[in-house]
Formats: structure tokens, C-alpha cells, sequence
């Protein structure tokens, strides 16, 4: 269970072995320990207790501090999940041989791949009554298809060698997934492509919120197969930077927050803004519907599984990948 707390002057308590949130002075929601798995603040007035924070830190319970857009600032954990030495002696080794390079590969394979299947799960609708629509949309899953193969062709001794080649493939089957986004919202909002940041538009202010969801999901299955979430392959190393969550969350993103807001702006749900950034009600609604996304199945190596399991599975698959125990392999969701 996730808690978002959004009120200005919440307070967050424990009281014996359930987590307390109040109010104004009133207790509002009372969580055991044992059922929490993630607090998020998204308020700049919110106050914790320290006996709060040590009994979520002794559960595995992390706590995350949102931007008023949704971007993570600061993270509370506990300073003993840090996993083996030999794990993370490995994935800095990584970034000097050809394992960064498969890995890479395997993470940019997934993402567009993903691409592929949410265009073709939103466009099968469209079959029957916008065949014009449906055939162009084709026409960029034929290209995003051409690309991904285009991936095995490229080669190199370590990340460095081939980081330009990928990004380009990775940059230009992007343009054309966001052309395709953007003809299956068309009628429905004014989106005017992908934009990363500062966007004040309502569909990329749900994407940007929404990454910033997943990303904080990803980090913490990162962290907990014993990985450094800073020492990533793809993403470029610099201060403060979460390379390897931005590497490992390419290959959810599309599946986990892209169709939860293509589905809502095709459903025609109101997305509010207040001053440039989403409302409280609408960060709330779409805090609901992916993490009911996360907890929705998906078909993964023979087996249904919870996004949320897949995401820590595919986590541990890359720790023991970097280790030379075992393949990895991207996953990609269904259509």
C-alpha cells in the first residue's frame, strides 16, 4: 500500500504498530507498518516524527519528497539495504566492458518494443471506425519496428563506444511513438508532443508526474537487489544524477504510466490545472490509477505476474546479469 500525502500541515505519527496521518489535529488515516510499502510526500508543509521514520526505515517502508510537479528531491532509507559488495563491484565494472553494451541495448530493445504494443493496444480500437487513422498509426509501428532491429547491428567494447548509435535509434522511435500518441489523443486534448520539462500542458504534466511515480518504484527495487541506483550505463554519470533508474525505467514507462494517460484523456477524465501545474484531485486520481496499473497482471516468462513484482524481479535479473549468472532479457507487456 502506498500513502500520498498532499494537505498542507499534515502530520504523520506513530501510534503502537500503525502509521497515523492527521489533519488539522485529527487523525484521518491510520496504516499498519506491515501493509505500507511506500509514504510520498507531495505537500511543503508536512511534518514526520522520528519514531515514525524508524519503524518505516525498520520495515522497508521508504519515504519520498515530491516538487510541486511531481519530481522526487529527497529519499528517506535505511542505510543497511545496500546489497552485496560483489554486486556493486560488478555493475561499476559493467561500465568498461560489453556487458553496459548489451544491457543498454536490452533496456532501449524493451522500450520500443513497449512502444510498439501500446500503439497497437490504442489503435486496435480504432480499426473499425478511423481506418485512416489506423494505418498511419501502422505505418510508425512498421518504422519503431525497423529501428529496434537496427539495435543489433550495433557494437562496441564498452557504453562509450556505442552510447551516440543508441540514442539516436532510441531518440528517433521516439518521435515517431509520440507522433503516434499523438493521433490517438487528437481529438480528444491538445498535446503538443513530448516535452520533458517545465511543460504546462495537461498531458505531459501527467507524464511527468506519472514518471516520477515510477521512478521512485524503480529506485527502490534498484536498491533492494543490491544495486547503486547512481551507476548507470545509458544516462551519463553527473552529481546527483539517478542514472540507472533512468536506464531501468525506459522499459516500464510506456506500459505502467503511458496507458494509464492516454486512457484517461481518451475517456475524456478532467485533468485540472492550477497555476501551470496538475490539482491536488487530479495528482490523487492519477496516484490511483497507476498504482492499480502496478497491481494489475501481466503475462512475464510463461506466468502472470503484478507489474510491481515484475519491475523487482527484472531489478534482481539485472544484478545477477552484471554478476555473470545468469541472461537478461527486456520485458515487454502485452497489447
Amino acid at each position: 500500500m502506498e500513502l500520498l500525502v498532499t494537505n498542507y500541515g499534515s502530520f504523520l505519527g506513530k501510534k503502537s504498530e500503525r502509521l497515523i496521518l492527521k489533519e488539522n489535529g485529527k487523525v484521518v488515516n491510520e496504516i499498519p507498518f506491515h501493509d505500507l510499502e511506500q509514504v510520498i510526500i507531495d505537500t511543503p508543509g508536512a511534518s514526520l516524527s522520528t519514531d515514525m521514520i524508524r519503524e518505516c526505515v525498520e520495515h522497508g517502508v521508504q519515504i519520498s519528497f515530491l516538487t510541486s510537479t511531481g519530481k522526487p528531491f529527497a529519499k528517506l532509507v535505511s542505510p543497511y539495504l545496500t546489497g552485496t559488495v560483489i554486486t556493486r563491484r560488478e555493475q561499476l565494472l559493467a561500465f568498461f566492458d560489453e556487458r553496459g553494451v548489451s544491457l543498454s541495448k536490452l533496456f532501449i530493445t524493451g522500450k520500443l518494443k513497449n512502444q510498439i504494443n501500446v500503439l497497437k493496444y490504442f489503435s486496435k480500437y480504432r480499426k473499425g471506425v478511423d481506418r485512416e487513422l489506423f494505418e498511419t498509426v501502422y505505418r510508425a509501428i512498421d518504422q519503431i519496428e525497423q529501428m529496434a532491429d537496427q539495435l543489433n547491428g550495433i557494437k562496441g567494447r564498452c557504453i562509450d563506444d556505442v552510447r551516440g548509435q543508441l540514442m539516436s535509434v532510441e531518440g528517433r522511435a521516439g518521435n515517431l511513438y509520440w507522433q503516434g500518441v499523438k493521433l490517438l489523443t487528437g481529438e480528444k486534448v491538445n498535446f503538443p508532443g513530448r516535452e520533458h520539462r517545465d511543460s504546462t500542458d495537461p498531458v505531459n504534466s501527467l507524464l511527468n508526474y506519472g514518471y516520477g511515480m515510477l521512478s521512485r518504484q524503480v529506485e527502490g527495487a534498484l536498491i533492494l537487489a543490491g544495486l547503486d541506483p547512481f551507476g548507470g550505463f545509458l544516462h551519463v554519470d553527473r552529481p546527483g544524477k539517478l542514472s540507472l533508474v533512468y536506464d531501468f525505467v525506459e522499459e516500464f514507462r510506456q506500459q505502467v504510466v503511458d496507458r494509464v494517460v492516454v486512457a484517461m484523456v481518451n475517456k475524456g477524465i478532467a485533468v485540472d490545472m492550477e497555476e501551470g501545474m496538475l490539482s491536488t484531485a487530479t495528482k490523487q486520481y492519477l496516484s490511483e490509477k497507476i498504482n492499480e496499473r502496478l497491481e494489475s497482471q501481466e503475462k512475464f516468462q510463461g506466468k502472470k505476474y503484478k507489474l510491481r513484482t515484475i519491475i523487482q524481479s527484472q531489478a534482481r535479473r539485472v544484478a545477477t546479469f552484471l554478476r555473470g549468472e545468469a541472461k537478461y532479457r527486456p520485458f515487454v507487456g502485452g497489447w
